[in-house]
């Protein structure tokens, strides 16, 4: 991976992008879930580009890898969220279907860097075969 920045990466852009959606999203529900789904939902779409920006600054692409990890929790637990938002009613029509589209595209493109890191992390430490 040639960058010189994740802010380069396209995966942390979209990231970026699912975040400022999931605020303005959770402007619109009741205000009594501040401390509830509001909260839950803002902190986890925030771990997504936070984990993305931390792991690439560590050490090894195996420790960038561990972080990318944690970012499927935090988009599991997003998914999750809207999923209830939708079976509570707590939003109009199809208000999440943004929001839905953009992580399902985040995690794609993560399930993308995670095998591509997974490959050359393979590639560079495989063992020797013997005969």
């Amino acid at each position: 991976m040639n960058v010189k920045s994740y802010k380069d990466l396209v995966v942390w852009q979209k990231s970026i992008l699912l975040v400022t959606k999931v605020y303005k999203l959770t402007d619109n529900l009741p205000k009594e879930e501040m401390y509830g789904l509001i909260g839950q939902m803002r902190r986890c779409s925030v771990s997504i580009p936070s984990n993305i920006a931390e792991g690439s600054r560590r050490s090894s692409r195996k420790d960038f890898r561990n972080f990318l990890t944690n970012v499927y929790g935090s988009g599991a637990e997003l998914e999750t969220q809207l999923i209830i938002c939708k079976k509570l009613n707590l939003l109009q029509g199809n208000a999440t279907d943004i929001v839905e589209s953009l992580l399902e595209e985040v995690m794609r493109m993560l399930n993308k860097l995670v095998s591509n890191l997974q490959k050359s992390v393979s590639t560079h430490y495989s063992l020797p075969t013997t005969n």
